[in-house]
């Protein structure tokens, strides 16, 4: 099989406040329609966004299972987290040592899907 094009589809309720916020982190722009935004990064579509207006948050870790997460390797945890901050993201689980050589943290994007910011 061979497979064209790869896309993590999130569901959201507010696809404008989720795909700014998602090409914000990836240095993206976002292509937007009514029910689905795309966001694309250097041209290329990476993540793709579907309205779900009944869509019911994730609450990490005991709560509502979540439906998917990222692993986003950053060089800088410092700077990536008051990046992710600023556009919306909460801190779900610091790190234990943010000045270690690897770890990661969990935050949550504006629709409540946990992602990591992992370093190392």
């Amino acid at each position: 099989m061979k497979i064209s094009r790869q896309i993590v589809v999130f569901d959201a309720a507010d696809l404008p406040a989720e795909s700014a916020f998602w090409a914000g982190l990836l240095g993206g722009t976002v292509d937007a329609e009514d029910d689905w935004h795309t966001v694309s990064v250097d041209g290329n579509p990476r993540l793709g966004f579907q309205l779900a207006p009944n869509h019911v948050p994730p609450e990490w870790p005991d709560g509502n299972p979540q439906q998917i997460h990222l692993d986003l390797y950053v060089e800088d945890i410092a700077s990536a987290h008051e990046e992710a901050l600023s556009l919306g993201a909460r801190l779900l689980k610091p790190a234990d040592d943010i000045t270690s050589d690897e770890g990661f943290q969990v935050y949550a994007d504006p629709a409540g899907h946990p992602f990591c910011l992992c370093w190392g």
